[in-house]
């Protein structure tokens, strides 16, 4: 009866280890992605950066080219009429 008693006890610790490994396979899953949306949450977030940092390049090349645009107008009207 003790033999069944034990045997009965190593087969239910064998489930529990089986359960166990399957729970840290699991995880491991888990682990992966969550490393991989942190990269490409910091990669989203470079990326935001750089095209903030170009609109703004643009935005101040746009005014450049408005301010170019006036100058000319008023050298145009400064010069005689040919």
């Amino acid at each position: 009866m003790l033999d069944m008693v034990s045997i009965g006890a190593l087969v239910l610790l064998g489930l529990i280890l089986l359960m166990l490994l399957f729970q840290s396979l699991k995880l491991h899953g888990v682990w992966q992605m969550i490393r991989v949306c942190r990269t490409a949450t910091r990669w989203a977030r470079i990326w935001e950066m750089e095209n903030k940092e170009l609109r703004s390049a643009l935005r101040a090349e746009r005014a450049h080219v408005e301010q170019l645009k006036r100058k000319l107008v008023l050298l145009q009207a400064l010069m005689p009429a040919v």
